[in-house]
């Protein structure tokens, strides 16, 4: 049985999108105060990504249930699980770690990286806490910039103007941070657009959540290289690159690099091309059911009957029933033509 449906203009798609945008600034503040009075300070980014996904979750699936009658609103909202997810997963994965490895070569040939190690079983375990500090943060991120806000946005300007605005407010909030620069300013609008075409071309948020970690763990993790300003994300691998600030972005890390900028420019080609198929299977228009009920078959009927007549009036005339022909008995039988003709020659003219 289908939903019923509800109005979906334009004007209510924009109304929802602002909706939208105003809660998740909402759930940063009530993610950042909570993480205040439940962690202490060691924990506390941790505590409040958790916060802040479990937030826009529960809102946007919430909005998308009672305001657009979705039946399933947080697979609607770009996690579906539909088979092969996971492979997606790690096709995005694959892409961003690549496209960090690249940097970093290109930045250890060009000028050099020097590098520390700390083995100790403490720094292994911190080091999967901040593994699962990147995978909240990133997919905070993900459901913020393509999910619910992102779609109510591209159903009132189209798909193309919701990745140009989302990408302008990616970096216009990545340019409020310490130290950007123009180049880190350019590098987040690239990087929105990347991801947004991720989605745009599955439908979910699986490709782009899987690229947006691994471009920015694996520098974190395992080059321990500074991710937007903060160098403290690796317990185990700490970076200190060497070389011309548009190599290395300086103290704000790659983001601020011209370099991470014509990674980018490369990695938007390949991420559209390896998602062909995704895209072949899950961009099919979805057919809305509306208007009013047909029954085909009484509607086919009905036109045959106009051409040929109806079905229950006048039958055909039934067919003659068969005739058998059977001989007479002898004694029966009429005279012979021949013997008649005989009889009457023999017979004598009157006088």
């Amino acid at each position: 049985m289908s939903a019923p449906q509800v109005p979906d203009g334009r004007l209510r798609a924009y109304a929802q999108f602002l909706a939208g945008l105003f809660y998740y600034f909402l759930a940063r503040l009530l993610a950042a105060r909570g993480s205040m009075g439940l962690a202490s300070e060691t924990w506390r980014p941790l505590v409040e990504q958790a916060m802040l996904v479990f937030l826009l979750l529960l809102g946007f699936a919430g909005a998308g249930f009672t305001l657009n009658r979705q039946q399933h609103p947080v697979s609607a909202q770009g996690l579906p699980r539909r088979p092969g997810w996971p492979r997606e997963l790690a096709m995005g994965l694959a892409t961003g770690w690549a496209a960090s490895l690249v940097c970093v070569l290109i930045m250890a040939i060009g000028g050099g990286v020097a590098i520390r190690l700390s083995l100790g079983s403490a720094a292994w375990g911190w080091l999967m806490v901040n593994l699962a500090f990147f995978a909240l943060a990133t997919l905070a991120e993900e459901i913020t910039f393509r999910g619910y806000a992102f779609q109510r946005f591209a159903r009132a300007v189209g798909s193309a103007g919701a990745v140009l605005g989302f990408s302008l407010l990616y970096a216009f909030l990545q340019a409020m941070q310490t130290g950007t620069t123009r180049a880190s300013v350019a590098v987040s609008f690239l990087l929105c657009l990347v991801l947004s075409t991720a989605y745009l071309r599955t439908r979910a948020l699986w490709v782009s959540w899987g690229l947006n970690f691994g471009w920015k763990a694996s520098r974190a993790l395992l080059f321990g290289l500074t991710v937007s300003g903060f160098s403290s994300h690796s317990s185990v691998v700490q970076g200190d690159p060497m070389g011309p600030f548009w190599l290395t972005g300086d103290g704000f890390g790659l983001e601020g690099s011209w370099l991470a900028f014509l990674v980018l420019l490369v990695v938007l080609p390949v991420i559209y091309n390896t998602t062909s198929n995704l895209d072949f299977r899950y961009n099919v228009p979805e057919i809305i059911p509306g208007g009013i009920p047909v029954d085909l078959a009484a509607a086919a009927r009905k036109q045959h009957e106009a051409a040929m007549g109806p079905a229950d009036g006048p039958s055909e005339p039934a067919a003659a029933a068969l005739v058998q022909i059977i001989p007479l008995p002898p004694s029966q039988a009429p005279p012979r033509s021949d013997d008649s003709d005989a009889n009457s020659g023999n017979q004598s003219l009157p006088e």
